[in-house]
């Protein structure tokens, strides 16, 4: 007996093929490549979706849990406060050392767009507003004394390191992004 794997529907392969070329292409790619690399027609695409906009907002939603569950550690793993923030950093570096890494998703749309309101940006804020607030939990169970200006600090330092590597201004070899993550939690007391 032999087993066949549905083919991805019409929608499926816009989100993904979106989520791939706005990435490594940005979100200026049009819709006619869009349409191509996805095999599907515009007609389509404009059933499915109002907009382009709307197909990126969609596409970070989507590619938004995957992206979550490679960065942020599971709950209780590791246990300590500041090891759990230590972790985000080490997959940074992580994906930083690939050749395909293009730098943070979510804050590369809102560079791109520029425009809070855009239904991307919009998606791309909240994703990084639940990391700021990862780390402001983890800053406050760490015993940082002002965990609200270490989480920001952190997103800076994230934010940063990310852009630096995915535009290659940097790479992220020998713990860079890792360290400097360590001396924010030094200056604000979070050592367990």
């Amino acid at each position: 007996m032999t087993t066949t794997t549905p083919k991805p529907s019409p929608r499926d392969r816009l989100l993904d093929a979106a989520a791939e070329l706005f990435y490594r292409e940005g979100t200026g790619t049009g819709i006619d490549a869009l349409c191509k690399a996805a095999g599907v027609s515009k007609r389509s695409m404009y059933q499915l979706f109002g907009s382009k906009d709307d197909v990126l907002a969609a596409a970070l939603e989507r590619w938004a849990p995957a992206i979550e569950a490679r960065l942020l550690p599971a709950p209780g793993e590791p246990a300590g406060a500041r090891a759990r923030i230590l972790y985000v950093f080490e997959r940074l570096e992580e994906a930083a050392a690939a050749p395909e890494y293009h730098g943070c998703p979510f804050l590369a749309a809102q560079v791109e767009l520029k425009d809070p309101g855009h239904p991307g940006s919009a998606v791309a804020a909240a994703r990084k507003r639940q990391m700021q607030a990862f780390f402001q939990a983890e800053a406050e169970r760490g015993g940082a004394a002002r965990p609200d200006v270490l989480a920001r600090q952190l997103m800076v330092a994230y934010d940063g390191s990310s852009v630096r590597a995915g535009i290659g201004a940097d790479d992220l070899d020998g713990g860079l992004a890792v360290h400097l993550a360590a001396v924010l939690l030094d200056a604000a007391g979070v050592s367990a």
